[in-house]
C-alpha cells in the first residue's frame, strides 16, 4: 500500500509539491508545517475526527494535502542562517528515523526494506532536492545510497539507514544551529503534517509517517544538543525532554494504525513542548 501511494504521490502530485516549493521560495517540502514562526502550533480541527475506514486506491487527496506540500516554508521563516541549515538538514533526518523505526519494528512486513527506502526517496524530493543548496556540506549521497537499498536484507538496509542518519548528525552539527530553536520548529512541523493523516474516509499512512518521522527529528536535536540546554537551564531540557518523549508516544507504531491519536491531542502535547522549551526560545 505504501509502495502504491508513493507511485500516485510522485506521479500526480511531485510537479505541482515542486511548483508550490519554488513560489514559497524553496522554503520547505510539507503541506502541514504549523502556520507563523515560534507560533506555529495553530491550525484548524478539521484532522480530529476518528475515521478508521483503510486506505482504498479510490481515495483522492484532499487539496493541499499531498499534491499541495508547501506549507513547511512557515517553519523556516525568521531564522538564522546557521538554524536555518540545521533544520533543513534536521528535517530531512526525519525522513530517514522514519525509515529506520519501520525496519526496527519486529512484526515488519516483508516488504519493509522497500517502503522504508520509499520514505528517504520522499525525504530526498520533498526538502532536499528542492533546495540542496542548503544543507551546508552533508554528503547526500550517503542518504541517496539508503534511498536505493529497497531490494537489500534488512541488515544491509539498516546498515545504510544508520550511515544516513550519522552523516545527517554530523552534518547538523556543523551547522551550529540553536538545538532549542531546531526542536521547536521539527515539533511545528510535526505537528502541522498530522492535520493530514485523519481524512474523512481513510487514515492517509503516509502522512502519519511523514509526521511521526518529524516528531522523532525533534528528539533527536533535544538529545544531540543536550549537554549545551542543560547548562543554560537544566530545569528547562528537564521538562522539555519529558514533554517530547510524551510528544513521541502519541506515534505508537511506525505503521498507521486504524485508529491513531486524534489530532487535537498531537496539537495540545506540542504546545506542551514548546512551553516547556520557551526559556530558550
Amino acid at each position: 500500500m505504501i509502495a502504491w501511494k508513493f507511485k500516485a504521490w510522485r506521479t500526480t502530485g511531485a510537479a505541482v509539491a515542486l511548483s508550490a516549493l519554488a513560489a514559497c521560495g524553496g522554503e520547505g517540502g510539507e503541506q502541514g508545517a504549523a502556520s507563523g514562526g515560534e507560533g506555529g502550533e495553530g491550525g484548524g480541527e478539521a484532522g480530529e475526527a476518528a475515521v478508521t475506514a483503510p486506505e482504498s486506491p479510490g481515495a483522492t487527496a484532499p487539496a493541499g494535502g499531498e499534491a499541495g506540500e508547501a506549507g513547511a516554508a512557515s517553519a523556516y521563516a525568521g531564522l538564522s542562517s546557521a538554524d536555518h541549515t540545521a533544520l533543513r538538514i534536521q528535517h530531512l533526518k526525519g525522513f530517514v528515523m522514519a525509515a529506520s523505526r519501520l525496519m526496527d519494528d519486529e512484526a515488519q512486513s516483508p516488504s519493509a526494506p522497500q517502503d522504508a527506502a520509499v520514505l528517504v526517496q520522499q525525504g530526498l524530493l520533498e526538502v532536499y532536492d528542492a533546495a540542496p543548496g542548503e544543507f551546508g556540506d552533508l554528503n547526500a549521497a550517503l542518504v541517496r545510497t539508503a534511498a536505493e537499498g529497497g531490494e537489500l536484507g534488512r541488515a544491509q538496509m539498516i546498515q545504510r539507514l544508520r550511515a544516513a542518519e550519522d552523516e545527517l548528525d554530523r552534518a547538523g552539527g556543523a551547522a551550529h544551529g540553536d538545538g532549542a530553536v531546531v526542536t521547536a520548529r521539527m515539533v511545528d512541523i510535526a505537528t502541522g503534517l498530522y492535520q493530514q493523516v485523519i481524512q474523512t474516509d481513510f487514515v492517509d499512512p503516509i502522512e502519519y509517517q511523514h509526521s511521526m518521522g518529524a516528531a522523532l527529528a525533534a528528539q533527536s536535536a533535544l538529545a544531540q544538543h543536550q549537554s549545551e540546554l542543560r547548562r543554560r537551564n537544566m530545569g528547562a531540557y528537564s521538562e522539555a525532554q519529558a514533554a517530547l518523549n510524551r510528544f513521541v508516544g502519541l506515534w505508537p507504531q511506525p505503521t498507521a494504525p486504524q485508529q491513531p491519536t486524534a489530532y487535537r491531542d498531537v496539537l495540545a502535547q506540542g504546545s506542551r513542548v514548546r512551553l516547556a522549551l520557551s526559556p530558550y526560545l
